[in-house]
């Protein structure tokens, strides 16, 4: 299998429609029959037909010649079930009930006025998403259309989150994905629920206010894990 999904994006102010490769996978007996290139070249054959001639992808090794490369990191929610599937470790100078403690979150949001994302958000969370993008070189640019089929909640796939001010206005956005991995071998736990940071538009509340909110709601959703990359203004929350 492997995908090809139209996007925009920006570099230094120009708009170029192109693709995003994606979900290349080649089943186990099939491996080493040197599959994935002819899949690459059949894709690329069926966006040359659409007149489309870039793509984006990303690689997990590291291919010439990358424009960005960055970094995963995950904050743990269910700690227990983490160290149970050995997702992760305990570091040697704490004990569980203390790592447990470091990790507890509040059941209450810290946030008044948050709630989810619904259809007639759409035009605010367009505005806000595209000018908050604007502050970097390079970015994806969402239509109307597109904001509405990628943010707009949709259970097990997709929790996107406005705040309103006290004028009905929305200020702020944060959305994350699901992303869920099978636990083999193991007696009780058959699913890892990990929570992947989507987009997150700051305003009147800082990044690491939404971060924090984001967690909150997680881990009231029962996720297990929440993972950021270490872009747009990301990486300032991850000390704290």
């Amino acid at each position: 299998f492997i995908s090809a999904t139209p996007v925009h994006i920006i570099v230094a102010e120009k708009k170029i429609t192109l693709v995003e490769i994606n979900f290349l996978c080649v089943s186990d007996k099939y491996r080493t029959k040197r599959l994935a290139p002819v899949l690459i070249k059949e894709i690329t054959r069926r966006v040359n037909l659409e007149n489309i001639w870039q793509a984006v992808y990303t690689s997990g090794t590291l291919l010439p010649r990358p424009f960005c490369t960055t970094r995963y990191h995950h904050r743990n929610i269910n700690l227990q079930k983490l160290l149970d599937v050995n997702f992760t470790h305990l570091n040697p100078k704490l004990n569980l009930s203390r790592a447990k403690q470091i990790y507890k979150l509040p059941k209450e949001l810290t946030i008044l006025g948050i709630r989810k994302m619904q259809k007639q958000d759409v035009k605010a969370v367009y505005k806000i998403l595209n000018e908050y993008l604007k502050k970097f070189q390079i970015k994806a640019y969402y239509s109307e259309e597109e904001v509405e089929h990628w943010f707009l909640p949709r259970d097990k796939v997709v929790y996107s989150y406005v705040i309103e001010d006290n004028n009905e206005e929305i200020t702020d956005f944060l959305s994350f994905y699901l992303l869920p991995s099978s636990i083999l071998k193991h007696h009780s736990h058959k699913t890892l629920y990990a929570a992947y940071s989507f987009f997150n538009v700051p305003n009147k509340y800082t990044i690491k206010d939404l971060f924090k909110n984001a967690l909150i709601l997680a881990k009231n959703l029962e996720f297990d894990v929440f993972n950021a990359l270490d872009i747009m203004d990301n990486e300032s929350c991850f000390k704290d």
